[in-house]
């Protein structure tokens, strides 16, 4: 808590406000995207929504929100739905967790937003399948390793990394 005490104390209602709103809205996308690919029979999951909203949080709000919704996304996604499972759940809440937490650090290493996510992204990427591989099998691996999905996470990998980027430019101060 002490690494979060100077965001608190700068809080003010109204950022609280759009905060909570957007965690919300956060859940809502967690909780209804999946239903909405099953029906359009679109692989929505490809986009990655929860590290989805994660980026999001990271490019607009204080960090403390960032590790809120890494760590009770996928939580939250498999309380309402039972899915993902579990175990993967639990890889799944590691990997968002390890990508904030790396790019915090990157970035005051560094000072490079862009550089800081794509290497964020890509180490917890490493991780979750590294973190599949002991829980899971190989060809756990190789069902997520279909060269669309490969590409899609190449493709939200550096649109997420972009994003951020071209949003901390606009910003007055980092954090």
């Amino acid at each position: 808590m002490i690494l979060f005490k100077n965001e608190f104390s700068s809080l003010q209602a109204r950022d609280a406000g759009k905060i909570i709103l957007f965690d919300c809205l956060a859940l809502a996308i967690v909780f209804f995207v999946p239903k909405i690919g099953e029906i359009l029979q679109l692989p929505f999951y490809m986009i990655e929504p929860m590290r989805l909203m994660v980026i999001i949080s990271i490019a607009h709000f204080k960090r403390f929100n960032a590790f809120l919704l890494a760590l009770t996304l996928p939580l939250f996604s498999w309380i309402v739905s039972g899915h993902p499972e579990f175990y993967k759940m639990l890889v799944m809440t590691c990997e968002i967790m390890v990508n904030v937490f790396l790019f915090y650090f990157l970035i005051h290493k560094f000072g490079s937003v862009f550089l800081s996510m794509i290497i964020a992204i890509i180490v917890s990427k490493v991780l979750c399948y590294t973190l599949y591989l002991v829980f899971f099998s190989i060809m756990f691996i190789k069902e997520e390793a279909q060269p669309s999905f490969l590409i899609a996470q190449l493709i939200t990998t550096l649109v997420f990394s972009t994003y951020v980027f071209f949003i901390y430019r606009k910003r007055s101060h980092l954090f």
